[in-house]
């Protein structure tokens, strides 16, 4: 399979370790990772044709996965 874009290492570097952690200590952010990895493997399927979608719903995903983002970035940048 080809390189997929967006995954939280590559989103986050800085904060690959405090990924790792949270995942195995928090809940709520090892369900947002979760749903993010999910997402962001539809879109990459949808981007290089092998799941077409409509083009609404290509949207509808990047936007859901953009809120997914910034929620686990919230999370990432508390102290």
């Amino acid at each position: 399979m080809t390189h997929t874009p967006h995954e939280l290492a590559e989103e986050f570097p800085e904060h690959a370790q405090k990924i790792h952690d949270l995942k195995l200590s928090d809940a709520h952010f090892t369900r947002l990772a979760d749903e993010y990895h999910v997402l962001n493997r539809s879109i990459h399927r949808a981007e290089t044709g092998t799941e077409p979608v409509s083009e609404f719903t290509e949207t509808e995903m990047r936007k859901n996965r953009m809120v997914l983002k910034d929620e686990i970035a919230t999370i990432l940048n508390r102290p």
